[in-house]
């Protein structure tokens, strides 16, 4: 008999570590699902730049602007993510011109694929990586957005309705301020059975071992 988990992975999708973190977890599941061990996830939001302008902002001033960091240690720390993404089989081509966005409307439309499409969530959150990262396109573009929900094999028309009517808002706030409350304030933060926390974009084995313990001390409880 399996036993599936229920995961919350809560993340914004300007995210990098985000990436990162979700190619982790699913190199485990594929690790432990042999074992009778699976999961639901669900993705919760998380705004890293609730107040950012429409127009988005270049990478390396909201980086030099937020962090403190200067255009050398950007560079590092750009290619130290490059290489852990490949490492989960994703590729980033982000560079100095890459701009970051505001992603709310990111979050109505995961909102919606959650209560609409919840087997499709995990492919609109992945094709919504790839427009940021890899595309490099613009997230606060309705247009871009729907492309991504079509990507995932959602309806596009009915995503560029939701986008357009401003649907799920409330609840994308509410989502948020829920998450904050509890404690989260970065990304990733991976919460499995409500009651266990993985923080940060954990390698495969730590993910795994996270797992297997899980399920054995539930399975203790039964």
């Amino acid at each position: 008999m399996t036993q599936t988990l229920k995961i919350d992975f809560i993340s914004d999708v300007v995210c990098p570590w985000c990436v990162v973190g979700l190619g982790g977890l699913e190199g485990a599941l594929a690790r432990v699902r042999g074992d009778g061990i699976d999961a639901e996830i669900t993705f919760r939001p998380f705004e890293l730049n609730p107040q950012m302008v429409p127009e988005g902002e270049n990478v390396g001033e909201h980086v030099a602007r937020k962090y403190g960091s200067s255009p050398e240690q950007s560079v590092q720390a750009r290619q130290l993510i490059h290489d852990k993404a490949a490492e989960v089989g994703f590729t980033m081509n982000t560079g100095p011109d890459s701009r970051i966005w505001n992603t709310f409307d990111c979050h109505r439309l995961l909102h919606w694929a959650a209560e609409t499409a919840p087997d499709k969530q995990v492919a609109l959150k992945k094709a919504l990586f790839d427009t940021h990262f890899t595309e490099g396109r613009n997230l606060t573009d309705p247009a871009v957005l729907a492309d991504a929900a079509a990507a995932a094999g959602l309806d596009r028309a009915g995503a560029a309705a939701v986008l357009a009517d401003g649907r799920y808002g409330e609840a994308v706030r509410a989502e948020l301020a829920l998450w904050m409350s509890r404690g989260i304030n970065s990304v990733p933060a991976v919460v499995i059975e409500g009651k266990y926390l993985v923080s940060g974009g954990q390698p495969v084995a730590v993910f795994e071992q996270a797992l297997r313990k899980i399920a054995e001390d539930m399975a203790g409880e039964t």
